[in-house]
């Protein structure tokens, strides 16, 4: 006779190995899953029918052959639904363990509250499967959930904890492009993600989300890697299968010109009939999927608002003139979220060639500059210096660059920048000047023997600095208070980085010298304008908000963009009142030096002396 313990311990042991019921994604949300009104406009039973295109996305989860999903798409296509439904199915019927992965922790957790709770409250097939995280039970969690068979993570992309846990058969990344770079140091969140599931030979990885930026977009570079699925639909008119387009969508004008968002209609693009939202809903539900590249194991969906039967054509329509109106940035979200595309944009740049085009013939300080600044950028094999001069209405000019070579780490390099800075810089007027402050940055790898230079030499006003980490922020400061809070206890000093770049990046743009402008003399060469320009400015999603972030472009070198960043910082970190008055002071010093008048006790001479003149 069998041990019923054993004959136990065998059953739950082979039931690991029985295949799931034959049923499909879809048909399981169509027969067991039920919408809740706290997280559907359509509460009550789902119909997959309502939204034919989502059929093919969720099935493909039942395709042996498809490892992985790519889902790129608009808002307004029922995503997170599908998603939803996807692990529905597998908790009841394929239970396993799921990984669903958000942008932030915060967002896991609106989603498992707002979103899986209500599910699990309101299907009846997941009813009581799931405990409840208020069960005070450690294995049921907001963000942790177990079920017979499997467990459910719901984590952040910022949380390394998260995503290094437990090995995971089944994994959900939405809105990827909303993720940060690193989980913290542990790297790039999707390859963590997908890492845990390696272990298993059936395992699904499923990435979704509405594109950003395309040369920053995860989502995108997936779907260029899959075979690049389009919803094809029939014509009403001509039978004639197409995908729909936004340069079909047509906006009827009236006498004046004006549009009329509410008679918009979409045009085939065979027979040109006029196709109405009545018949978009017939179309859509006699629709297929159709590949248009290669598959080499991705399967890649798009689907955007016009097929959405919760949007009209008037409602895109409307809203595509109102993103218009507000210009860039709005138009950027638009595309992004109506038509599920990447913002395809250049970014603003500045042109290398302008700038070099546009150097002059000058070799000492001019006569309208007063107040010089420098910064150097330490390399692991060379020092780079550089001088800025500074007059009226903050108008700049570039003095002066140099290349220490050499290994930072020894002494003898330091020795040769000693000796460059204690050089007298030579003013037009035939005045000796003093550098009023060099910023020295001390963020690589040799941030001691940076300190050990600095220390002695803050009489000579230089000091090291360190960039803020606060990428994409505004309202940082270009400088921050010192502090003496470091190895070294030296003065060092924080810098607004990307403050830095908006100021440089905006005086760049200015073609009319006067104030802002920056001048380049002739001995800048074209290296030096290539670093400068080495960086565009893009809009990106940074944990969820959009904002301006500036990356290289092609690879770059920018060590001149730095340069030119902390020396500007240098200049703003003097507080100077106003430097029109120490321009005039220059004036008059050249005057009375060609007069014969000048004495040092004269007025002028000790005013200009005082702001660093020999």
């Amino acid at each position: 006779m069998i041990n019923p313990v054993l004959y136990l311990i065998m059953l739950s042991v082979l039931s690991n190995f029985v295949p799931p019921p034959d049923m499909a994604v879809s048909e399981w949300a169509d027969n067991y899953r039920i919408l809740s009104p706290e997280d559907s406009a359509e509460p009550g039973q789902w119909f997959t029918s309502r939204a034919e295109y989502q059929r093919g996305i969720m099935d493909t989860i039942n395709d042996p052959g498809v490892e992985k999903i790519v889902f790129k798409k608009s808002a307004q296509v029922g995503a997170t639904q599908i998603f939803n439904n996807i692990i529905g199915y597998f908790v009841d019927l394929d239970p396993c363990p799921i990984l669903l992965v958000n942008p932030t922790r915060e967002m896991a957790q609106a989603w498992s509250k707002l979103r899986f709770a209500p599910m699990l409250r309101d299907t009846p097939a997941l009813k009581g499967k799931v405990k409840d995280a208020r069960s005070r039970d450690a294995e049921n969690t907001v963000l942790f959930k177990k079920f017979p068979g499997g467990h459910l993570s719901a984590v952040g992309a910022n949380s390394p904890a998260g995503l290094a846990m437990r090995p995971i058969r089944v994994v959900i990344c939405d809105e990827i492009d909303r993720y940060p770079a690193s989980a913290g140091s542990e790297g790039d969140p999707i390859f963590l993600a997908f890492k845990r599931s390696q272990t298993y030979w059936n395992r699904k990885l499923i990435l979704g989300s509405t594109p950003t930026q395309e040369d920053i977009s995860r989502i995108e570079k997936a779907w260029n890697e899959s075979d690049k699925r389009y919803y094809f639909v029939p014509c009403v008119h001509c039978g004639e299968f197409q995908k729909f387009e936004f340069k079909y969508l047509k906006i009827p004008q009236d006498e004046k010109g004006e549009y009329i968002t509410a008679d918009a209609y979409y045009e085939c693009s065979c027979c040109g009939e006029k196709i109405s939202d009545s018949d978009k809903i017939v179309m859509i539900k006699n629709g297929e999927w159709r590949a248009t590249a290669e598959f080499k194991g991705t399967a890649g969906f798009h689907i955007w608002e016009a097929y959405s039967p919760w949007s009209r054509f008037s409602d895109i329509a409307s809203s595509f003139l109102e993103a218009k109106r507000g210009g860039r940035e709005t138009l950027q979200v638009w595309i992004n979220t109506v038509l599920g595309e990447c913002w395809r944009d250049e970014g603003e740049k500045i042109e290398e060639d302008l700038l070099f085009l546009r150097r002059e013939n000058y070799t000492n300080v001019p006569m309208d500059a007063a107040v010089v600044v420098g910064a150097c950028d330490v390399q692991k094999d060379r020092i780079e210096t550089l001088q800025l001069a500074f007059g009226r209405d903050d108008e700049c000019w570039a003095i002066d660059f140099k290349i220490f070579e050499g290994d930072p780490g020894k002494y003898h390099v330091w020795e040769d920048l000693d000796k460059y800075l204690d050089m007298p810089i030579i003013h037009e007027s035939g005045a000796r000047l003093v550098m009023q402050r060099m910023f020295i940055d001390s963020g690589g790898l040799n941030t001691q023997d940076v300190y050990n230079f600095c220390r002695p030499r803050e009489h000579k006003r230089i000091f090291p600095i360190k960039g803020s980490s606060q990428t994409g922020m505004t309202g940082v400061p270009l400088v921050g208070r010192p502090s003496r809070r470091n190895k070294g206890e030296v003065k060092l000093f924080s810098i607004g980085t990307d403050t830095g770049k908006d100021l440089l990046f905006n005086r760049l743009k200015n073609e009319t010298p006067g104030p802002n402008y920056i001048h380049f003399n002739m001995q800048f060469d074209q290296e030096f304008f290539r670093q400068l320009t080495a960086e565009k400015r893009v809009p990106r999603y940074h944990k969820g908000v959009l904002r301006r972030e500036y990356v290289r472009i092609g690879g770059r070198k920018n060590e001149a963009t730095d340069l030119m960043v902390y020396a500007i910082a240098a200049y703003y970190s003097l507080k100077i009142k106003d430097i029109n008055k120490i321009v005039d002071q220059m004036y008059a010093y050249k005057r009375e030096k060609e007069d014969g008048t000048i004495t040092l006790q004269n007025k002028s001479a000790r005013q200009v002396r005082s702001k660093g003149i020999h």
